[in-house]
C-alpha cells in the first residue's frame, strides 16, 4: 500500500499543534526550564515550524531581523533575565517598581531584581501564546551563541566572546574599541561586519549606544553559564494568573466601565455603532479637515491625514483633538488592564461647522447615531471585550438594559496573500486556524466601495491565526490556493464574530440583523521575502487605506 508522504503544509500545521499544546499544558503546570525537557518540545517545534519572520532561526548564523522584532516586543532588559514571571494584574503599579512597556506590545512588565522580569497578562491566552513564542526564540538563538564560543572539553570560551567580554568591562567605548567589538561580535554571530554593523546602528540610542552588544553578551552569558555551572533559566506562571484566565475580569471591568459612561451621559437608548480602529482616525476623518483649514486651506483631506500622522506635528493633532471634545467627543482612557482606550462621538453634538459629513437631517436627536470607538484588541481579547460589552447593562435591583447596537465596524492592519502594504482586503467570512470553526457573515463593504483609488482589493475568506509570528508559507501557500480562497490573516476577526452572533443570534441581548463590516488593510505580505512584519512599519503607507476605510464606514453610518 502507498502510503502519502505529508506534505510540509501538513508538517508546519502539526508543529503550530504542538506548540500550542505544549504551552497550555506549561501553563497549567504552572513553570518549566526552557532549556529542559518542556522547554525542548517548544524549541524542536519552533525550528520545524520555521516561521517566516523569524527568518534564518534554523540555519546556525544568528537571525538579526527577527531578534529585532521580538526585542521590540519584549520588555528591555530581558535578555538579562533567568527567572520570567507571568502574572496577572497583581497590584505591582502601587508600588515603587516602574512598569517597562514593550515598544510594539501594550503590557506592563516590570524588573524585579537583577534577575526576575514579571510580565503582566491582562489581555488573555493570546498574550502568553506570543511572549512565550517570541522567547522560545530568544533561548534559540542564545544556544546558538553558546554553541559558537563555548569549547566543551575544556569549559572554556573561545577568544571572540572574551574580546566581547573585555570590551563591556569598561567604560565608554571609542567609535575604534566599538568597531573592534563589533568585528568579534560578527564572528560570534556568524554574520557579515556590515549585517552587524546595521544591527548595531538600529538598536543604539543615546542613553545606551551600545545596546546591541549588551544584548549579545548577556544573551551568550546566561546559556553558558546554565551549560557550565547549571543555573538553570525557568519560566513560572503565577497562580493568580492561573486561576483568573479565561474569566473576562478585565473585559467586564472594561465594558461596565463604558456603560456607565454612556447611562451618566444620557446615551444608553441611543443607536450605538461600535468601531473597533486606533484612536485617530475616526475622530481625523469627523474634525480634521475643518479644524485645519486655516493651515491647510487648499489640501486635499489625504494631505491633512499624512500631516497628522506625521512626527513632530502634536500641535495640528492637539487641534483637532479639542475642536473634538468641544463637539461632543468623550475620551476614556483604560483603568481596567485590557489596555484599551475608547472614545464617544455624539453625533447630535456634532456641529457642522466643525464636522466633515452631512449628518441625518430628519433624525430625531434621541435618534441620533452614537458612535462608540475601541483601540485594538490583541487576539482572544477581542472575543473577551465585545462578549461583555453586547450583555446587557445590569445594575442592582434594576431591570437589565439592553442595548441598541446598530452596527459593528472593524478595521486594522492584516497580513496579505496577493498584493502588497497598503492593499485592501473585505472579508466574506473568517475561518479559525487549527480548527474546523468558519464565521461567515454579510459584510456591508463590499470591493466596489473601494474602486479607483489605485489600491489592490480583495473579497474573500480571511484565516484568524493564533499568532502572527508563526506563519510561515507553507501554510498559507495552501489557505491561498486551495478552495478556502483564503485573501489575507490576521489575529482577531474570529474572536469578534463568535461574540457577535452568540449575542445576536443566541442570548439575544442585541438586534438579530445588526449590520457588520470588517476592512482591513496590508501591513506585510508573509509569502514575498523581505515583506513580512520583521522587515519594517508601514510609514506613511498605511494612512491612505486607514482613512479609505474610515470614511466609508462612516458615510454607511450616517446615511443609514
Amino acid at each position: 500500500m502507498n502510503v502519502k508522504n505529508t506534505t510540509r503544509a501538513q508538517e508546519s500545521t502539526n508543529a503550530i499543534e504542538r506548540l500550542y499544546i505544549t504551552m497550555l499544558h506549561l501553563f497549567n503546570r504552572g513553570f518549566y526550564k526552557p532549556m529542559g525537557i518542556s522547554g525542548e518540545a517548544l524549541r524542536n517545534a519552533l525550528l520545524q515550524l520555521r516561521p517566516e519572520i523569524y527568518g534564518s532561526i534554523a540555519e546556525e548564523k544568528v537571525e538579526l531581523n527577527g531578534l529585532v522584532y521580538v526585542l521590540e516586543r519584549l520588555p528591555e532588559g530581558i535578555e538579562q533575565c533567568r527567572f520570567i514571571n507571568l502574572t496577572s494584574e497583581e497590584g505591582y503599579g502601587s508600588t515603587h517598581f516602574t512598569p517597562i512597556v514593550p515598544p510594539k506590545r501594550r503590557r506592563n512588565c516590570y524588573r524585579i531584581d537583577d534577575e526576575q522580569m514579571n510580565i503582566e497578562i491582562t489581555r488573555g491566552r493570546s498574550d502568553i501564546y506570543d511572549i512565550l513564542t517570541h522567547l522560545t526564540f530568544l533561548f534559540i538563538e542564545s544556544q546558538k551563541i553558546c554553541k559558537r564560543v563555548l569549547i566543551k572539553s575544556s569549559g572554556k570560551t573561545i577568544r571572540d566572546w572574551e574580546k566581547l567580554e573585555n570590551a563591556l568591562k569598561g567604560t565608554k567605548l571609542t567609535q575604534t574599541e566599538r568597531e573592534v567589538a563589533l568585528v568579534h561580535t560578527s564572528n560570534i554571530l556568524g554574520r557579515s561586519f556590515e549585517e552587524t554593523m546595521d544591527m548595531h546602528t538600529q538598536l543604539a540610542s543615546k542613553s545606551k549606544p551600545d545596546r546591541f552588544l549588551e544584548i549579545v553578551y548577556w544573551l551568550g552569558k546566561l546559556a553558558i553559564d546554565e551549560e557550565r555551572n547549571y543555573q538553570k533559566r525557568a519560566i513560572t506562571f503565577s497562580p493568580i494568573l492561573r486561576e483568573r484566565l479565561g474569566h473576562h475580569i478585565h473585559g467586564e471591568k472594561w465594558a461596565n466601565a463604558i456603560k456607565d459612561t454612556l447611562m451618566k451621559q444620557g446615551l444608553m437608548e441611543r443607536p450605538i455603532h461600535i468601531i473597533s480602529a486606533n484612536m485617530h482616525s475616526v475622530m481625523n476623518s469627523i474634525f480634521a479637515k475643518k479644524a485645519l483649514a486655516k493651515e491647510f486651506p487648499k489640501a486635499d483631506s489625504l494631505e491633512v491625514f499624512e500631516a497628522l500622522s506625521a512626527p513632530g506635528n502634536g500641535n495640528l493633532r492637539k487641534k483637532v483633538e479639542t475642536i473634538a471634545k468641544k463637539n461632543g467627543m468623550i475620551y476614556q482612557k483604560d483603568t481596567s488592564g485590557t489596555n484599551i482606550d475608547i472614545q464617544i462621538f455624539d453625533s447630535a453634538k456634532l456641529g457642522q461647522e466643525a464636522c466633515c459629513f452631512a449628518l441625518p437631517k430628519d433624525t430625531p436627536k434621541d435618534k441620533m447615531p452614537v458612535l462608540f470607538v475601541m483601540d485594538y484588541a490583541f487576539g482572544e481579547q477581542a472575543y473577551e471585550t465585545i462578549d461583555e460589552f453586547l450583555k446587557p447593562y445590569k445594575k442592582e435591583g434594576q431591570t437589565p438594559m439592553y442595548l441598541d447596537v446598530a452596527s459593528i465596524s472593524i478595521m486594522g492592519k492584516a497580513g496579505i496573500l496577493e498584493g502588497g502594504k497598503g492593499d485592501l482586503m473585505i472579508p466574506s467570512a473568517h475561518i479559525f486556524e487549527g480548527s474546523g470553526d468558519n464565521y461567515p457573515f454579510k459584510n456591508e463593504l463590499c470591493a466596489e466601495d473601494f474602486k479607483g483609488h489605485d489600491l489592490l482589493v480583495l473579497e474573500g475568506s480571511m484565516v484568524t491565526v493564533l499568532g502572527t509570528s508563526l506563519q510561515n508559507k507553507d501554510i498559507l501557500k495552501f489557505f491561498h490556493e486551495s478552495t478556502w480562497n483564503v485573501i489575507g490573516l490576521e489575529m482577531e476577526g474570529v474572536h469578534y464574530q463568535k461574540a457577535i452572533q452568540s449575542a445576536s443570534k443566541i442570548r439575544k441581548s442585541i438586534r438579530e440583523d445588526v449590520k457588520v463590516r470588517y476592512a482591513y488593510y496590508a501591513s506585510d505580505n508573509p509569502l514575498e521575502t523581505g515583506s513580512t512584519l520583521a522587515s519594517g512599519g508601514l510609514g506613511t503607507t498605511g494612512v491612505k487605506p486607514t482613512y479609505l476605510i474610515t470614511d466609508k464606514i462612516l458615510k454607511q453610518i450616517f446615511e443609514a
